[in-house]
C-alpha cells in the first residue's frame, strides 16, 4: 500500500515556518516510507481547501492508495493514525482523533524544549474538530466533491466536507487519540466580509446535511475533480 503525507502550504512567518517544519519532521519520523509532499494550490489568498484538493491530486498522479491531510500546525499521535491507514480501504473519511488539544502560546514553547504535550498548556480542548488531519482514498476524496474552494480564506471548509463525506461516503469514523494544534497568531479574519460569506456558505452544507441529492448539486456548483 503506497502512502501520501500532504501538508497544505505556503512559507509565511517564521513562526509558521518552524511549525510547518516541526510536523514535517514528526510525519516523516512517523511514515518514513511514504511520499511526503507540500501542496499550493496558487489561490490568493492561500486557499487550504484548493491546496488540499492539488495535494490529492499530486497524490494520486503519484499512485498512492491512502492520502493524509495534515496541517502544517497540527501534530498526530501514532497509533491512531496508522489504525486510520489501515481502514481506510474501506472508502470512508477518517479522522485518527478524537480529541483536539491547542496548545496555549506558553505550552507550545514548551513542547518546543520537549515537555510532553499532554502536560503542556492548552487554550482549549475538545471533541468537535471535523479538521486537523484527514486520511482518505483518492477515489472518495473526488466521490465526495473534493474540498469547496469557494471557502477563501480561514474556515469553515472542513466541516462542509465532513458533511458531504457521510452523506456521500458513509459516515465518518474517528479513531481514539488527540491531536496537538500548535499556536500561532491567529488569522481568522473573523467578521470580514470573506469570513460571513464563508459562514453563508456553511449554512447550505448545514441545510443539505443528510441529504445526498442536495449535496451533489451543492457540490456541482463548485465542480472540483481529480485530473
Amino acid at each position: 500500500m503506497t502512502v501520501a503525507v500532504v501538508i497544505p502550504w505556503r512559507p509565511g512567518t517564521a513562526e509558521r515556518n518552524a511549525h510547518h517544519q516541526t510536523v514535517r519532521d514528526h510525519l516523516t519520523t512517523l511514515l518514513p516510507d511514504a511520499l511526503h509532499l507540500d501542496a499550493d494550490s496558487g489561490h490568493t489568498p492561500f486557499s487550504r481547501a484548493g491546496s488540499r484538493n492539488e495535494g490529492v491530486r499530486q497524490a494520486e498522479s503519484a499512485g498512492a492508495d491512502i492520502v493524509i491531510l495534515c496541517d502544517a500546525d497540527t501534530l498526530v499521535e501514532a497509533e491512531p493514525l496508522h489504525a486510520a491507514i489501515e481502514a481506510a480501504a474501506d472508502g470512508v473519511l477518517h479522522l485518527p482523533y478524537t480529541w483536539y488539544r491547542g496548545l496555549s502560546q506558553a505550552g507550545t514553547a514548551a513542547y518546543l524544549k520537549g515537555v510532553p504535550a499532554d502536560h503542556c498548556a492548552t487554550d482549549w480542548a475538545h471533541q468537535w474538530a471535523t479538521g486537523g488531519v484527514l486520511v482518505i482514498q483518492p477515489a472518495a476524496w473526488w466521490t465526495a466533491g473534493g474540498m469547496d474552494e469557494e471557502f477563501t480564506g480561514w474556515g469553515f471548509e472542513d466541516t462542509a466536507f465532513r458533511t458531504a463525506a457521510d452523506a456521500l461516503l458513509g459516515p465518518t469514523i474517528k479513531h481514539d487519540g488527540t491531536i496537538t494544534h500548535l499556536w500561532h497568531p491567529i488569522e481568522a479574519g473573523i467578521g470580514s466580509p470573506l469570513h460571513v460569506a464563508g459562514g453563508q456558505r456553511m449554512q447550505r452544507y448545514v441545510d443539505a446535511t443528510g441529504d445526498p441529492v442536495a449535496l451533489r448539486n451543492l457540490i456541482g456548483e463548485h465542480a472540483t475533480s481529480s485530473p
